[in-house]
């Protein structure tokens, strides 16, 4: 294993003034009183995985703009032994035939028709029975006293919230949930939700059954039947967690791992399988020449994302040949590193969202991922529950005989997914960075600055970025150096610069390990484009 103490030099490599925090046991989210939920768990006597939960259930109070209740989660869990993957994501409603959506050219975004049975709650009680060592109810505590007692919104998720309220404010439920008098929460005021507090207390005190065969599901499949939505009791009662394998492709010694499809994590690692058959040792961080190679291996793993991943049980190649080396090999030699390209997919051979992760003194570590997509989700919020329901299904397609063509209990393409690295098969560093189509590109960002540059985990995260969003477009954050900008243009690429406060960037949280010695602690960073911290002891 890398000796990662040695990364740790004083001076600041980008200017977001913070420091990696190091400590035997670390948290680290998007949102302070999230990680220090975590924190108190550990002191409690819990361990990673209880300490994830407690921050991933809290986050869904305050920072409800990214996440809740109703949402999707997925997670990587390092036991000290090895790695587990969980995919706890949801399926279509058994109507959803594809004629329901006809007239349509696109699936749609808001509303019951983006919804998909939610995943969240099953996730906390997935890994609470099998890795958790506090009781479940125990988990809630934090959560519960900021939804009944309140708590000042920080000004990220209040700035999310006010972008948030002019689209949503027509869905079923919304308003009255999320906007007191009509107007959405400013930084600094004050919200408490009760009835939130209510749907998590009992679904602690259920173990999550409330939410899919009890109470709870009949609320739920009531509201969709008076409102106009597919899913009903028989959809939630049928939902089921998987624990995957994780997939794996090695780079320069070191192996990302990511949860397979139907999640996005797939195209992280085609993009550095292809980056392994290219020139990158001979270019500078953050340079034009670095830049356009991580972009042309990514917009190549992005069209082959886009043809063939979708639910696994319906993909029609497998994992294995989209990573197959030497399919990787010939897709890299698309890549002209003197000028842009425009790719499509390639014949491989046939065969609104929050980060957060943990890790204790004893080794175990955490990579956890949760989201209502889009923000706030469908917009659509279940009267006197507090539950704002994912629009997930808005990543299926229309396309007659595409492999992620919306049906009857599949579950749709996924751009939510936690990453791990391990070397020699020993962990190294939990890392991840929500937001959308970011998150692959993101994946790749960390951890290349990670392996390539030797950076450490804050620095990873601090990076200046860049994205190619849904439309196809590269766009760049404000700190990549104007002399790169140039230079990419002069390669044919067409460039957009965003504002220095734009939040299209992603959000990254990281743990590394110092060193073989468990003694020796963590390194946590977190990202300084969001409110959040990491914090240990």
């Amino acid at each position: 294993m890398v000796n990662i103490s040695s990364r740790l030099d004083p001076e600041l490599q980008f200017p977001s003034g913070r420091s990696p925090v190091l400590a035997r046991n670390v948290v680290a989210t998007s949102q302070p009183l999230a990680a220090q939920a975590g924190l108190q768990a550990l002191a409690a006597g819990g361990n990673a995985i209880d300490a994830a939960l407690a921050a991933a259930i809290t986050l869904t109070v305050v920072e409800p703009t990214m996440n809740g209740i109703g949402g999707d989660a997925f997670a990587l869990v390092w036991d000290g032994e090895r790695l587990h993957g969980l995919n706890a994501s949801g399926r279509a409603p058994r109507a959803w035939q594809p004629e329901r959506f006809a007239g349509h050219t696109a699936m749609p975004a808001l509303g019951w028709d983006s919804v998909t049975t939610p995943g969240t709650v099953s996730a906390w009680v997935a890994l609470s029975e099998r890795f958790g060592a506090l009781p479940f109810a125990a988990l809630f505590e934090a959560a519960l006293r900021y939804a009944r007692d309140g708590f000042p919104v920080s000004p990220v998720v209040a700035r999310q919230w006010q972008n948030a309220a002019p689209q949503l404010r027509g869905q079923p439920g919304f308003a009255e949930a999320f906007l007191p008098n009509g107007e959405a929460l400013r930084a600094g005021m004050s919200w408490r939700f009760g009835d939130q507090a209510d749907t998590l207390e009992d679904i602690a005190l259920t173990r999550g059954e409330s939410f899919y065969r009890g109470r709870l599901a009949r609320l739920i499949a009531e509201y969709a039947r008076q409102t106009g939505g597919a899913l009903d009791q028989d959809d939630l009662a049928s939902h089921c967690v998987d624990w995957v394998e994780p997939l794996a492709h090695q780079y320069r010694g070191y192996t990302l791992h990511e949860i397979p499809p139907n999640g996005a994590g797939i195209t992280a690692l085609m993009a550095l399988g292809m980056l392994a058959h290219l020139p990158v040792a001979a270019t500078q961080p953050d340079s034009a020449e670095r830049l356009h190679l991580q972009v042309e291996a990514m917009r190549l793993a992005i069209a082959d994302g886009a043809a063939h991943v979708a639910d696994s049980a319906h993909m029609r190649v497998s994992p294995g040949a989209l990573l197959d080396d030497g399919y990787l090999v010939q897709r890299a030699r698309l890549i002209d590193s003197r000028r842009a390209g425009s790719y499509g997919a390639g014949a491989p051979p046939s065969g609104g969202t929050v980060y957060l992760c943990a890790a204790d003194a004893q080794g175990r570590m955490v990579s956890m991922i949760q989201s209502n997509f889009k923000g706030f989700g469908s917009g659509v919020v279940v009267p006197g529950t507090g539950i704002a329901l994912h629009n997930r299904g808005s990543g299926f397609s229309l396309a007659s005989g595409h492999p992620n063509q919306v049906g009857p209990r599949k579950r749709p393409f996924h751009t939510i997914i936690p990453a791990f690295i391990s070397r020699d098969g020993e962990p190294v560093m939990a890392f991840g960075v929500m937001g959308g189509n970011m998150q692959p590109q993101g994946h790749l960002q960390v951890a290349m600055r990670f392996i390539d540059d030797g950076n450490n985990v804050q620095a990873c995260s601090d990076g200046p970025r860049w994205r190619i969003n849904d439309n196809g477009v590269l766009t760049v954050e404000a700190g990549v150096p104007e002399a790169t900008v140039r230079g990419l243009e002069a390669l044919g690429h067409e460039v957009t610069v965003m504002p220095a406060d734009s939040l299209d960037f992603g959000s990254a949280q990281a743990i590394a390990r110092l060193s073989e010695n468990l003694a020796d602690g963590y390194a946590a960073g977190s990202d300084h484009r969001r409110d959040g911290q990491a914090v240990g002891f």
